[in-house]
């Protein structure tokens, strides 16, 4: 680069000191550009973009060096009227605070939100507390946010075509055949328990299938039940599935389940018995039909430790393994966490049969190391380069699977412990993959 301006080699000392200065090295850009290096600006701009995702310069820049015609102008606000223009009028006044004002009528004011806005403290005969002191509505269901039905299709899941067969099979033809359902006889009661090693996708497929379903989603973890006051725990537990019936058709996904539900005969604390008790009557329904449209999908890492009164039939007495992501998985995952990065002349082919038992969580993390070992090498160099297949099969060498420990505790449990064969999958797996 010995034909560069001082001015281009000074901001690229200046860059490679501050790489993370995003208006300096858009400048940096610029000039390049305006050298005839379209190439080397759109390096720059990509770099730019990796700090600052939503940067309109950098993108602009980017565009322009890249040769594409520039975005249409938004357009211009019409322009304010004069104020001393009859015909139009002026700009409103400045708001004036009520507390600076003389004439200001108090009295009348508190009159007037009286009845919209409730008084911070109440005593007995006008709002009665509820039996944990607290003042709450008992009948207040809807301080659980249900999420909208959301775009997500199984279709969106890459790859585990298995795990998409045994849910069409075992819970969605049911569910979208209301006319077979009932020449069969087959009742909409249980859920399904989704367990497997962690980071592999269990709540991404629960989405799924709400989505599938068009139903709304409540995810619901051990943290948002859990209350210090007696009795506060299982009325949650209560207004979580009252809510859901009041918004079916409605996805209940309880993450965790073996914090959640843990068995009650290894829990030194009455207060998560009484929990589980009353998860427990709310999947039985207190009615017949009083839990239609609601539907309950559970994720665990361990299931040995769930109660097993919750497997019972009527409850979560489906059960799907969900694997670490299959070669056709692992390619849509890493594309997704390397669609933005600067890469260049990577195999994916390749680098999937590099990362084989890599969880998603996995994946993403090679991804991120391959990005920081990029990262560092362009501050150094004070040249700044892509990220290539030297730096993520690097990073998938020194990243172990997160999975192997979760397999070693399995393994044992569902060679000794398969009572009702609840483990025959993963057995199957284990003796596929000879891990057994």
């Amino acid at each position: 680069m010995s034909d560069e301006s001082p001015l281009i080699r000074s901001l690229r000392a200046a860059v490679a000191a501050a790489p993370d200065d995003v208006p300096l090295r858009l400048h940096l850009a610029e000039l390049l550009l305006q050298a005839g290096r379209n190439d080397e600006a759109v390096t720059e701009a990509a770099v730019a973009l990796q700090h600052a995702p939503g940067d309109a310069d950098a993108r602009a820049l980017m565009g322009r060096a890249m040769g594409l015609p520039p975005a249409p102008p938004a357009p211009a606000a019409p322009p304010a009227p004069a104020s001393g223009d009859p015909g139009l009028p002026g700009p409103p006044p400045p708001a004036q605070d009520p507390r600076t004002r003389t004439d200001f009528d108090w009295a009348a004011a508190e009159q007037e939100v009286g009845d919209i806005v409730p008084p911070r403290f109440v005593d007995g005969t006008e709002a009665p507390l509820t039996a944990d002191g607290l003042g709450d509505d008992p009948g207040d269901a809807d301080a659980w946010d249900v999420d909208a039905p959301g775009a997500v299709r199984l279709a969106d899941v890459g790859g585990m075509q298995e795990v998409k067969d045994r849910l069409e099979a075992a819970f969605l033809a049911p569910m979208r055949n209301p006319e077979l359902r009932k020449l069969y006889g087959k009742s909409l009661r249980g859920g399904l328990l989704l367990y497997g090693p962690p980071g592999c996708g269990k709540t991404f497929i629960a989405r799924a299938v709400a989505g599938e379903l068009g139903a709304g989603f409540l995810s619901i973890s051990l943290s948002d039940i859990l209350d210090m006051y007696i009795g506060a725990s299982e009325k949650n537990v209560h207004d979580i599935f009252e809510t859901a019936r009041a918004q079916a058709p409605c996805v209940v996904f309880l993450d965790e389940l073996d914090a959640l539900g843990a068995k009650r005969s290894r829990s030194h604390h009455s207060g998560l018995r009484n929990v589980v008790n009353q998860l427990l009557t709310e999947l039985d329904g207190i009615a017949a039909d009083s839990n239609d449209g609601v539907f309950v999908l559970a994720a665990t890492n361990v299931p040995w430790d769930v109660d097993i009164a919750l497997r019972r039939p009527g409850r979560l007495d489906r059960t799907l393994l969900v694997l670490p992501p299959d070669a056709a998985a692992r390619d849509a995952i890493l594309r997704y966490h390397l669609r933005d990065r600067p890469i260049e002349a990577v195999d994916l082919g390749k680098l999937v049969k590099a990362t084989e038992d890599f969880s998603g969580a996995d994946l993403a993390h090679v991804c991120e190391t391959a990005a920081e070992a990029a990262l560092l090498d362009s501050a150094r160099t004070g040249t700044v380069r892509m990220i290539n297949m030297k730096d993520l099969l690097g990073a998938a060498g020194q990243i172990r699977p997160s999975t192997d420990p979760w397999f070693s505790a399995a393994r044992n449990v569902a060679t000794f412990a398969n009572d009702g064969g609840m483990y025959d999958d993963l057995l199957a797996y284990l003796k596929r993959k000879r891990k057994l």
